[in-house]
């Protein structure tokens, strides 16, 4: 496998972004998370995600219009590039190829 320097925590983040746009930012993104994970998910943990995914180029953000229930602040709203598209498919192969590798009776015996 190719190293990409994508965490577990960053791939999900980097997955709900490519699941949510348009309106991808930090409170939704979090919200989500929590629901698929059943887990406490910090907003200020998927900020700092949000920002190494745009330093490493696999994510894009604008600002989008100011909202009143926001007092008039203006939301960073995330976008996947293509790159950030190619590393989660190049993740999803490689799980998929280590998911195909087990036998189905092992996977009962996890149930």
């Amino acid at each position: 496998m190719r190293r990409n320097d994508l965490g577990e925590f960053e791939e999900v983040v980097l997955l709900a972004v490519a699941a949510l746009s348009p309106k991808a930012y930090s409170v939704v993104i979090a919200e989500d998370l929590e629901r698929e994970t059943g887990q406490t998910v910090s907003t200020g943990a998927v900020h700092a995600a949000l920002q190494r995914l745009e330093t490493k180029g696999y994510l894009t953000s604008r600002l989008g219009e100011a909202t009143a229930e926001r007092g008039g602040r203006r939301k960073r709203l995330f976008t996947t590039t293509a790159l950030g598209g190619r590393v989660l498919s190049e993740v999803q192969a490689v799980r998929n190829r280590l998911w195909e590798r087990i036998a189905p009776q092992t996977i009962l015996k996890w149930s």
